[in-house]
């Protein structure tokens, strides 16, 4: 957990597409106070690498093979009440909003969304994990 401003947020990013991981990566990596702890394929892996790496902020992917976004969610909240979660969606419908109330999210973010704000975000919600 963050303790002080000058702590680094550390961040894990879960998406099934290897170019979204990759293209997050490079923009995390950018930032000052921002550690890249780990990048998931699917919401089973992003359960083991949150028992693994402790990330402070998690993007994560709705849609995903294996264990989605919303059903890793709650294992993960289960695990470690305290990390936010993005979910992080190309989805438009509405439903999908609604169950992300439902399930244990943060914040929702779509893949549309510029890189600068989804940064902002992850920050935002980083300092709040520092502040509870």
């Amino acid at each position: 957990m963050l303790s002080c401003q000058n702590s680094v947020l550390r961040v894990l990013v879960v998406d099934d597409h290897e170019l979204t991981r990759f293209s997050l990566k490079l923009a995390l990596q950018g930032e000052q106070n921002i550690e890249l702890v780990g990048l998931a394929s699917n919401g089973l892996e992003a359960i083991e690498m949150v028992e693994r790496y402790h990330p402070d902020v998690i993007i994560l992917d709705l849609q995903m093979p294996i264990m989605d976004g919303l059903s890793a969610s709650i294992h993960i909240k289960t695990l470690n009440p305290m990390t936010r979660i993005i979910a992080y969606s190309s989805v438009d419908d509405p439903q999908v909003e609604v169950m992300s109330q439902t399930a244990r999210i943060d914040a929702f973010c779509k893949k549309d969304t510029a890189t600068d704000d989804l940064i902002a975000l992850v920050k935002d919600l980083g300092e709040r994990v520092s502040s509870d």
